[in-house]
């Protein structure tokens, strides 16, 4: 075990387990994950595992120094040197039946019979070795040589919850309907995911699985669908819903163990001046708006303000009362990519896990953990209005256009990608795509030499900030919404200071680096908090 955390950008350490993913391997890495828990130093927010590793995720603004946390952690890891992950595991039997789309095909793929197929995929006990991808799914080794099998060439846009499916050398149990490029060669009625549990996720790092040959009734084909909730005393009507409107706070941290990624804002600065504007707690539910803002009727007399993006239907950085039967609509954002509406009181739903963020892939949180549509009705909470002179002005600057927005990164583990590029690689400027989303920011420009190597590379933490190097080799930085763990060479990180301006970005943007120290990461995350303190200090 390297006994001497490394930095992972500037919000988290890294321990590593040398080896395979062999039981004892991922018993040793549960051990170190159990031993960092019960002796959590200052500042720790979560541990992820994955395979070869604990990363250990901290808030740079809630530890003394950098060296003190990742001596902490290097102590208590140290005391875990041993397999002791075993005890706590536990063994899982899960009912299959072996009736999926790609059954035959991946028999025909191999030279088996049918039986063949199912006894090999039922006769070994897997070891899960990561969750991620979706909240709750497990990466699960251990699977027979035999039915190794390529991910599909082209995904699924839609594979069912309870989906066993078989990509590459692991196997794996889809929790949510999503995306996916697994051979499907059966289902299961196991939940692997439930947010009401206490461990909400069925498997943990270190688990073992058996899959038992079933028969399960046959499940509908019709596509699932998000219920329409509304509530008894609507304060908020929505007339139109804009192009991604979402429910948000500053999401859930502490579940990424479970495969729960941390959600919320994607600019969280904007979303805490927008709540401060108008009396509200800084984490108080409002509305994030993508490009084209929502239209939307207040039922009852309110303070809202917006902050973010520039939407011409409502002024940015002011504290505005709107009357009972009020209609507003935002329109196309003029500058930005991302406006935060917060209304006095705060946008009223349920939380789920400890958050009122929507993750959408999930269908998790929010209003029905989907975006809005038309026709929604939003409660908020119980107001405490502000003067009307709150004002803060353009605050916090946006990137501009006249030039390329310069995020400022920590190289990460395969920066050497692009330092083959030649000694100027950093200074190269991309273009934003139109297919970036919540989960990462693509962009668009020279490709970079992906090694070959790399498609088997073991899966690793990743955060919002993570920049990616896909096999198309033009580098996705993950934003809110990012998958806990990647399988993708790792370029570096942006550092914390610098993700609502990347998530502000808009789709035809130019973007380039600046290559920063961890100290210097520190410090500019410290201070924007003086800044945003001083805003809150103003308003108050």
């Amino acid at each position: 075990m390297n006994q001497r955390p490394e930095p992972v950008g500037d919000t988290a350490v890294s321990v590593r387990v040398e080896g395979s993913a062999t039981l004892e391997n991922i018993d040793q890495i549960r051990g170190v994950a159990e031993a960092i828990a019960r002796a959590p130093p200052a500042g720790m927010v979560e541990i992820v595992a994955s395979p070869g590793r604990m990363t250990v995720v901290y808030d740079p603004l809630a530890i003394t120094s950098f060296e003190d946390f990742r001596a902490a952690v290097a102590g208590t890891a140290a005391t875990a040197a041993l397999p002791t992950g075993a005890a706590g595991a536990v063994t899982h039997a899960i009912p299959v039946t072996y009736d999926g789309p790609d059954f035959a095909e991946v028999c025909a793929a191999h030279g088996i019979a049918p039986s063949r197929l199912v006894a090999a995929h039922t006769e070994p006990e897997y070891l899960v070795e990561a969750i991620g991808f979706l909240p709750g799914f497990g990466y699960l080794t251990g699977l027979s040589a035999s039915l190794a099998t390529p991910r599909r060439p082209t995904p699924r846009l839609r594979v069912p919850a309870g989906a066993v499916g078989i990509g590459g050398s692991q196997t794996g149990i889809y929790p949510f309907a999503s995306p996916g490029g697994w051979n499907l060669i059966g289902r299961t009625t196991a939940k692997l995911f439930d947010p009401a549990r206490q461990r909400p996720a069925l498997l943990a790092v270190g688990d073992r699985v058996r899959f038992v040959p079933a028969e399960l009734p046959p499940t509908d084909a019709a596509p699932e669908s998000s219920p329409r909730r509304t509530v008894d005393s609507a304060a908020i009507t929505v007339v139109a819903p804009g192009l991604f409107t979402t429910v948000q706070d500053l999401g859930r941290p502490g579940h990424r163990a479970s495969g729960v990624p941390l959600s919320g804002a994607a600019d969280a600065v904007s979303l805490r001046l927008a709540n401060l504007l108008v009396g509200n707690p800084e984490n108080a539910a409002g509305l994030e708006c993508t490009l084209l803002g929502p239209t939307l009727r207040f039922e009852r007399e309110t303070v809202i303000a917006i902050a973010g993006a520039d939407f011409p239907g409502l002024g940015s950085g002011i504290a505005t009362r709107v009357a009972a039967g009020t209609v507003i609509a935002l329109g196309h954002a003029t500058q930005g990519c991302r406006g935060y509406l917060a209304v006095a009181g705060g946008i009223n739903v349920e939380p789920v896990l400890g958050s009122r963020s929507t993750l959408v892939a999930a269908c998790l949180g929010g209003f029905a953990g989907r975006p809005l549509a038309k026709g929604d009705a939003l409660a908020v909470g119980v107001p405490t209005w502000p003067p009307l002179h709150r004002s803060m002005g353009r605050a916090m600057q946006l990137p501009r256009g006249d030039g390329p927005c310069v995020l400022r990164i920590i190289p990460g583990e395969h920066a050497e990608i692009m330092e083959a590029m030649g000694r100027d690689a950093w200074s190269r400027v991309d273009r934003v795509s139109s297919r970036s989303d919540r989960m990462g920011m693509r962009l668009e420009g020279q490709p970079l030499a992906v090694p070959t190597a790399s498609a088997s590379m073991p899966s690793v933490a990743v955060f919002p900030g993570t920049v990616q190097v896909p096999p198309d080799g033009n580098p996705i930085v993950l934003l809110a919404d990012a998958q806990t763990i990647g399988g993708y060479p790792v370029l570096g990180h942006v550092i914390a200071a610098d993700l609502p301006a990347a998530a502000q970005l808009r789709p035809g943007d130019r973007v380039c680096w600046k290559l920063v120290s961890l100290s210097e990461a520190h410090a500019a995350l410290r201070d924007r908090e003086s800044r945003i303190a001083a805003i809150r200090d103003s308003l108050s």
